[in-house]
């Protein structure tokens, strides 16, 4: 029998078994080869924080032995320089001002002869001479703290850093160290020792003070220990049971039985009946999710035929109350008109076609209207326009016949009360312009200035706010003013230009 044949005859649980002993093993090897080599950088990241820790606090005393030094060579420069009565009094007076250095120094000639001191230094005598410019750092003999001695023009300062100073510098350092000990050719000086038994230490020495002085400083010894690798190895052990008992509770208890509760949704089409497993699985949850969702289907479609219905309605009412309209109006221009062909006197003539151009304005608004309600995009203002355009044309007087009406419109989309304030603005500007320019051309664009704006714009020699006073103009004035109101915009008058900003719909995207 053939391996495969073997591996085909084992139960479901046992091939999962071997399948998963076969995919987790490599990624276990890899997961503890990772995890020691995380460990050994780790100990090598340790050492190195550690070794930081130690030459951070070299660098701290480093940094307070160079700054008294400095201090007491500009001190006693300034104070020699003017002889050596008065000499100590205003080196203290210049070390005064200098923070974080010590006050304790004495004066003496270039031989080591003492001139003057302030506060207590300790023998100096076995200090060595220093030369102008020269610093030596020793520790003081009754291992108390340390005596630093410059070399300046016409003689020597000597100062004494006391214990206390040095360990404040090594704690103030970054860092955690147990132990500090300054030691030069003859003695060493304890400057800290805060060390555990318990504790390893890692020792480093560094070379302070010019190299005249040496630090041993310790810090924790820090590593990662077999405990530490059992507990970092621990984990993938625990995943790789973990996901093994998760794999079989979920896949019988949740996988199935949502798997067959997911085919039948799939095959389940609006219209038809919805046929739902009876048996899921000993889960509460999942029937329950599916006697919901049997429930919500059930629902949806009661209201999808419900609002079927109603919208269905609402067309033919809609549809009827648009032929309803539209037929009035139409009557109501067939009326206009023939009372105009059977006016005698040209002033009613005139009065009836202007009503008749404002009714036939208010038609092709709600023409446009109708046909857009199906988008719900608002009214379309190109063919709107474009159709009063031609209608305001076509009923011109027989002066104005050849009156020809450029267009420029953007495709923009607006609400019904907007068009036909358009529609009645457009209708009031045009019937004035061939009434009393009936040979000029008229612009008419409208262009969108913004996502939500647009600028309609009527060029006409007729438009001229200034030079006509008469009781006609004054009432043209006052409607189209009215009509830019409710577009609740104000009219831009300007010479031979009329312009109002009007809201429009944002564009498609």
């Amino acid at each position: 029998m053939t391996l495969a044949a073997r591996f085909a005859r084992l139960p479901t649980a046992a091939k999962l078994l071997l399948i998963l002993t076969a995919v987790l093993l490599p990624i276990g090897a890899a997961l503890t080869w990772l995890g020691e080599s995380g460990i050994r950088q780790s100990n090598v990241a340790l050492e190195g924080r550690a070794q930081d820790q130690s030459r951070a606090a070299a660098e701290s005393i480093q940094g307070l032995i160079a700054r008294n030094a400095l201090a007491l060579r500009i001190a006693a420069n300034g104070a020699l320089s003017q002889g050596p009565a008065g000499a100590c009094e205003r080196a203290q007076r210049a070390l005064t001002i200098a923070p974080g250095v010590s006050q304790s120094f004495e004066l003496e000639t270039a031989n080591g002869v003492p001139i003057c001191s302030a506060g207590s230094v300790g023998d100096t005598g076995e200090l060595p001479i220093a030369a102008p410019g020269d610093i030596k750092v020793k520790i003081a003999p009754n291992l108390n703290g340390i005596a630093i001695r410059v070399g300046v023009i016409d003689g020597m300062a000597t100062a004494f850093v006391p214990v206390a100073e040095l360990r404040s510098a090594a704690i103030g350092a970054p860092g955690d160290v147990g132990s500090v000990a300054l030691h030069d050719e003859a003695r060493e000086l304890r400057v800290l020792d805060l060390t555990d038994p318990v504790e390893t230490q890692r020792f480093s020495q560094w070379s302070i003070g010019t190299g005249a002085l040496f630090a041993r400083i310790s810090a924790r010894d820090e590593r990662i220990t077999p405990y530490d690798r059992l507990v970092l190895l621990l984990p993938v052990l625990m995943w790789v049971a973990a996901a093994l008992l998760t794999w079989l509770l979920v896949s019988r208890l949740l996988i199935r039985p949502l798997k067959r509760l997911e085919l039948a949704v799939i095959r389940y089409t609006p219209g038809s009946a919805l046929d739902l497993p009876r048996k899921l699985g000993p889960s509460e949850e999942i029937q329950e999710l599916r006697d919901a969702f049997a429930r919500a289907v059930a629902r949806v479609e009661a209201s999808d035929s419900e609002m079927a219905s109603a919208l269905e309605g609402q067309r033919r009412l809609v549809r009827e109350v648009h032929h309803r309209v539209k037929n009035n109006l139409q009557v109501v221009a067939s009326l206009l008109n023939i009372h105009g062909r059977s006016a005698t006197a040209p002033e009613a003539r005139s009065a009836y076609a202007g009503i008749s151009r404002r009714v036939g304005a208010l038609s092709i608004v709600h023409r446009n209207h109708f046909a857009e309600m199906e988008e719900n995009r608002g009214i379309a203002m190109r063919p709107l326009l474009t159709e009063l355009a031609a209608e305001l044309r076509g009923g011109a007087p027989d002066a104005a016949r050849s009156l020809r009406i450029d267009l420029e419109l953007d495709p923009l989309n607006t609400t019904q009360d907007v068009a036909v304030a358009v529609a009645f603005l457009v209708t009031e500007i045009v019937e004035f312009s061939m009434l009393h320019c009936p040979t000029d051309p008229i612009e008419l664009s409208i262009r969108r200035t913004s996502e939500l704006t647009a600028r309609l714009t009527l060029n006409s020699r007729v438009l001229n706010p200034d030079d006509d006073a008469s009781e006609q103009k004054l009432q043209f004035e006052r409607i189209v003013a009215g009509l830019a109101k409710q577009l609740r915009s104000t009219l831009d008058r300007k010479l031979g230009r009329y312009s109002v900003d009007l809201p429009v719909f944002p564009p498609l995207q």
